[in-house]
């Protein structure tokens, strides 16, 4: 199956998977890190940091955020002073309204989605390629190969995601968890979307970042 094999109605599936996790996980715990599964601020931002950095020197930039969450990102920009054109997409409804509750300034912008309705200069996605439930790594491939490919269409200069590293120690590693190989995913970056690709390892731990630029920007 490539990403193009991936039918509506599996993706369809597989985002209600999703989306209903995500629901728990902030009803459980609010608008925190655990409410989007992280296990902290500090490493939350630090994720923050590496997908920014696909923005470089490009301050007055516009911003589209894959899985917004309750908005910590939005939350981060501001402490950072970055002067950004920012709309957020997540598929739980209780995501979007928790981030309107916390952000309902005119600057900010939270829709329910998947599939953002227009394009911006830079897209990030942080953590939406973690939890594969009980789907093969074949099938979750295909998922998130596909989201790349959404994300490389609305992304005007460049995107960046992020992913848990198959390098990570075997006997921490959870079932239902997607680990991706860097490697492997660089060599399909740089073959689908074009050479100017890095790659960060290893920080937060057990992590990697990809950033990828289109042509000259």
């Amino acid at each position: 199956m490539t990403s193009d094999a991936m039918t509506e109605s599996t993706e369809a599936s597989l985002l209600a998977r999703v989306a209903a996790y995500y629901t728990d996980k902030i009803h459980q715990h609010g608008s925190t890190p655990r409410g989007v599964d992280w296990r902290d601020v500090e490493s939350q931002e630090m994720r923050f940091a590496s997908l920014l950095r696909i923005i470089e020197n490009d301050s007055a930039a516009s911003l589209i955020e894959l899985g917004c969450g309750y908005g910590a990102l939005y939350g981060y920009l501001i402490r950072q002073d970055f002067d950004l054109d920012y709309l957020g997409y997540d598929i739980s409804e209780e995501m979007v309204t928790a981030a309107k509750d916390l952000y309902p300034d005119e600057h900010s912008r939270f829709m329910i989605g998947s599939h953002p309705r227009r394009q911006a200069d830079y897209c990030v996605a942080s953590g939406i390629f973690n939890v594969r439930f009980d789907l093969s790594d074949h099938v979750w491939r295909c998922y998130l190969y596909k989201t790349l490919d959404v994300m490389a269409a609305v992304a005007r200069k460049g995107f960046a995601f992020n992913c848990l590293t198959s390098f990570s120690d075997r006997e921490r590693q959870e079932s239902r968890l997607f680990y991706g190989n860097p490697g492997e995913m660089l060599n399909h970056c740089i073959k689908r979307y074009g050479r100017r690709v890095a790659l960060l390892h290893g920080r937060p731990p057990y992590e990697f970042t990809l950033l990828i630029w289109h042509g000259s920007s």
